[in-house]
């Protein structure tokens, strides 16, 4: 059965936190399957800590939103972290 789709834009015009938490996900995967170099991996992880965190320091960004993508900033970090190991 497919993955339930998510819209690309909320009605706020930004994108959802499932979408950094997804992506995310998906390189922690890839990297535990040795599908994407270290490199990569770590390159898109730091892409997607500055983007959450310019978005989480954004005073206009609602507070509803600030906490889901505080969540996913949370936990890229954490593997920004596990990468730095490698």
């Amino acid at each position: 059965m497919p993955k339930e789709t998510i819209e690309e834009l909320g009605l706020d015009g930004l994108p959802g936190h499932d979408y950094f938490l997804d992506a995310v996900n998906h390189i922690d995967e890839a990297v535990a399957n040795n599908t994407i170099a270290a490199g990569a991996a770590k390159g898109i992880i730091y892409s997607v800590v500055e983007t959450l965190g310019t978005m989480v320091g954004d005073p206009d960004l609602p507070a509803h939103l600030k906490s889901g993508y505080m969540g996913a900033l949370d936990l890229a970090v954490e593997l920004e972290a596990k990468l730095s190991k490698l």
